[in-house]
C-alpha cells in the first residue's frame, strides 16, 4: 500500500485508496462487508468513507446502516486506532419526512451539523471522526453559519479535518476564504464524482457534482487540498458488458478515450479499472480514489492498481485524448 497525508501535511496519513462503504449494511451483507474490510486492512488500507445517510434510499433503509456496520467492525477488530474514518452530514432524510435523498435532505444548518456529528459518533462507537464532510451544498443556509458550525465540530475535538462533497467550486473557494478571514478551519478535502472519462458539457448530475476544470484548478492551486474521487470506476462500466455508460459520459470523446484506455491496459498488463485508478493516484493532481466494491474479487482488482506505475509515455497517451 502507498500513503499520502491530508490537509497539506497537517492531517492524518491515509492509504492511497479509500474504501467507500455506501452499500455496506444494506445491499452488501455484514459477512461480506466484514470480509472486505478485513482484506482491505490486511493489504494496508487505512482510509474508509461513509455517511449518515447510507443507504436511506434502499427499501427499508434508514441511513444508519453503513455507520452502524463500520462501528461494529471497528469494535470487534479493535481497529479504530489504525483506521482513518470519514463520514458526512447534510443529506440525511429530514426528521419526520417520508421523502428520501435526492428528493429531500436535511441541509447544513448549525442545528443539523451539531446533531449529525453526535449521531455519527454514537453509531460509529467512537469519540471522533478523522474527516467530516458537508455532504451536499445548501444554499438556503448562510455560508457563515455552516462554516462556523463545522469549526465548532473541530473545536470540540469531534473531528480533525473538514471536507465538502457535491459542492460547486466557487462555493468551496468562498467557504475557504470566509474561514481564512475569520481564523477558522476550512475545507481541505473535496469529494466529487471524478473518473477518466469527461462528462458531456452541461451534463446534469442533480445533487452530485463532477470535479470539472474549475474544481481541479482549485485543488491544484492550494497545497492543503486533496480531491477524493468517487465513482472512479463508473459502477463497472469500464469492464462489464452488462453496464452501459451513464448518459452524461456517452459521447464521441468518451468512446475515443475508452479505446486509448483499453490499449494502455493491454500494453501495461493491467485491467482498464486498474489503469483508471493508477492514472488518478499517480497524476500531478492530489487524488485519492474512493472505491466502492461489493465483493473480494472487486477489491483485489482495485488493490492491484496501487503498485501500478504508468509509464510516462502511456500516461501522456491517456492525457492527450
Amino acid at each position: 500500500m502507498r500513503y499520502r497525508t491530508l490537509a497539506g501535511g497537517q492531517g492524518p496519513e491515509v492509504s492511497a485508496l479509500c474504501l467507500g462503504l455506501l452499500p455496506f449494511g444494506t445491499t452488501v451483507d455484514e459477512t461480506t462487508a466484514f470480509a472486505i474490510l478485513d482484506r482491505f486492512a490486511e493489504a494496508g488500507g487505512t482510509y474508509v468513507d461513509t455517511a449518515n445517510n447510507y443507504a436511506a434510499w434502499v427499501p427499508g433503509g434508514t441511513g444508519d446502516e453503513s455507520e452502524l456496520l463500520l462501528g461494529r467492525w471497528l469494535h470487534r477488530r479493535g481497529a479504530r486506532d489504525r483506521t482513518v474514518v470519514a463520514t458526512k452530514v447534510g443529506a440525511r432524510p429530514p426528521v419526520g419526512s417520508t421523502a428520501v435523498w435526492p428528493n429531500a435532505w436535511e441541509g447544513l444548518s448549525a442545528k443539523v451539523i451539531e446533531a449529525g456529528i453526535e449521531g455519527s459518533l454514537r453509531r460509529l462507537g467512537t469519540d471522533h471522526v478523522d474527516v467530516y464532510y458537508a455532504h451536499v451544498e445548501d444554499r438556503d443556509v448562510p455560508m457563515a453559519e455552516t462554516v462556523q458550525a463545522f469549526a465548532d465540530v473541530v473545536r470540540g475535538g469531534s473531528t480533525r479535518v473538514l471536507g465538502c462533497s457535491n459542492h460547486a467550486a466557487w462555493r468551496v473557494g468562498a467557504a475557504r476564504q470566509y474561514a481564512a478571514d475569520h481564523g477558522l478551519p476550512g475545507y481541505t478535502c473535496v469529494q466529487q464524482r471524478y473518473t477518466y472519462l469527461w462528462p458531456v458539457p452541461g451534463g446534469e448530475w442533480g445533487a452530485q457534482w463532477y470535479a470539472r476544470d474549475d474544481m481541479q484548478d482549485l485543488v491544484a492551486s492550494n497545497d492543503d487540498m486533496t480531491l477524493m474521487a468517487y465513482g472512479p470506476l463508473m459502477s463497472g462500466a469500464y469492464t462489464r458488458t452488462d453496464k452501459e455508460l451513464l448518459a452524461q459520459y456517452d459521447h464521441a470523446l468518451s468512446h475515443r478515450r475508452l479505446e486509448v484506455l483499453r490499449e494502455v491496459a493491454a500494453e501495461s498488463g493491467a485491467t482498464p479499472n486498474q489503469v483508471v485508478l493508477a492514472w488518478q493516484m499517480g497524476g500531478a493532481l492530489p487524488v485519492v480514489p474512493v472505491v466502492g466494491v461489493s465483493s473480494l474479487a472487486q477489491l483485489e482488482e482495485a488493490l492491484g492498481a496501487v503498485e501500478l506505475d504508468l509509464d510516462p509515455e502511456l500516461r501522456a497517451r491517456l492525457d492527450a485524448v
